[in-house]
C-alpha cells in the first residue's frame, strides 16, 4: 500500500506526507513503546520515509530536518511545546500524541492513533496557525519564542518586583507582584489561567497580561491585540531577572535592561481532526472540567 504524497485540509492547506517524523520523550515511561506502535502502523499505511527523534526531557534542542512534512508528537505538553519551538521556524505541522497527564494541546490518546492516521490520510483535518510570542533585550534578532507564554521575575525566588508595563511606548501601569506573564492564548489555558487570567480562544490575535501574586486588590488582567508592542522594566534589589519562555528555557538578564516582546513573525501549525468532540470548547469540558456542574 502506498499513500498519496500529499493531501489536502479541511481549511484548504496541503500536507506533504513523502516524509513524516515522530518526536518522543523517553522520561515518558510509555512514549517508546507508543512509538514503536505508532511506527508500524504508518509503515502499513504507507508511509515509506520516517524520522524518528528521541529527546530526554522537554527541554532538548531538536535537530530539524526541513524535508518533513508533518511531525508526530509523543508526550505530554512540555513535550510539544519544545517541539512547536523547534519545528515552527519552518512551517512543520504538528500532530500530539498524549502520553502525559493533561495533554491539553495533543490530539489523541494512543488507543486512537490508528483513527487519528486514517483521518488524516483522508484529509480529515485542518492546520490551524496558532499565534507564537518573542522576547529580547538588545537585539531584535537574539529572540527567545514561546507557544504558551513568557514569564518575567525577579531573579532571586520569592523576591517581589516592580514591574512597569509599557504598550506602543506608552507608560500604561505598575505591578508590585512577584512576576509577569504575557500569554498567547494558547497559554491562557496554562500559567495564565492559574495566575487568575481569562481563556482566550486560540483564533484571537491577542496577549493576555497577567500579574503574578500582586499587592494590590485592582490589579487585574489586561488583554490587547498580538501587533502591540510590550515593553518591561523592573526595579528590584538583585543584579538579574528571569526571563521564562514556556516554562522551558530560562535566561537571566541584568536587570538594568528592558524586556521587550512581541509577536513572533512566524506561527505554530496544529493538526486537527475534523469531528464534534475535539473542538476548543469541548477541550475545556473534558480536560479542565469548565462549566461542569459539581453536581452533574
Amino acid at each position: 500500500m502506498k499513500i498519496s504524497t500529499s493531501v489536502q485540509s479541511k481549511n484548504n492547506k496541503t500536507l506533504n506526507l513523502q516524509k513524516v517524523g515522530i518526536i518522543y520523550n523517553v522520561e515518558h515511561h510509555a512514549a517508546g513503546a507508543v512509538t514503536k506502535t505508532l511506527e508500524n502502523m504508518l509503515k502499513s499505511k504507507g508511509f515509506l520515509d520516517i524520522a524518528k527523534y528521541k529527546v530526554y526531557g522537554k527541554k532538548e534542542k531538536i535537530p530539524v530536518d526541513a524535508e518533513l512534512g508533518l511531525v508526530f508528537v509523543v508526550g505530554g505538553d512540555g513535550t510539544f511545546l519544545g517541539a512547536a519551538r523547534s519545528f515552527s521556524p519552518y512551517g512543520i505541522p504538528l500532530f500530539g500524541i498524549n502520553t502525559g497527564r493533561l495533554g491539553f494541546l495533543s490530539q489523541l490518546k494512543p488507543a486512537d492513533m490508528e483513527y487519528g492516521i486514517d483521518k488524516i490520510i483522508n484529509g480529515e483535518f485542518v492546520i490551524d496557525e496558532r499565534l507564537m510570542i518573542k522576547s529580547f533585550t538588545d537585539k531584535e534578532s537574539e529572540f527567545h519564542t514561546a507557544l504558551n507564554d513568557v514569564v518575567i521575575k525577579g531573579g532571586e525566588i520569592s523576591r517581589t518586583a516592580q514591574l512597569f508595563l509599557y504598550i506602543n511606548s506608552r507608560h500604561v501601569c505598575d505591578y508590585l507582584a512577584d512576576g509577569l506573564i504575557i500569554s498567547t492564548p494558547t497559554g491562557s489555558t496554562a500559567y495564565t489561567l492559574s495566575a487568575g487570567g481569562p481563556v482566550v480562544v486560540p483564533e484571537l490575535e491577542a496577549f493576555v497580561i497577567v500579574p503574578i501574586c500582586p499587592h494590590s486588590l485592582t490589579t487585574r488582567p489586561i488583554v490587547i491585540p498580538a501587533d502591540e508592542k510590550i515593553e518591561i522594566k523592573v526595579k528590584i534589589d538583585s543584579d538579574f531577572i528571569s526571563v521564562t519562555s514556556d516554562g522551558q528555557e530560562f535566561l537571566n538578564v541584568d536587570s538594568r535592561k528592558i524586556i521587550r516582546i512581541s509577536r513572533n513573525e512566524y506561527k505554530a501549525s496544529l493538526i486537527t481532526l475534523k469531528n464534534d468532540n475535539n473542538g476548543f470548547y469541548s477541550i475545556l469540558r473534558q480536560k479542565l472540567h469548565w462549566g461542569i456542574s459539581p453536581h452533574g
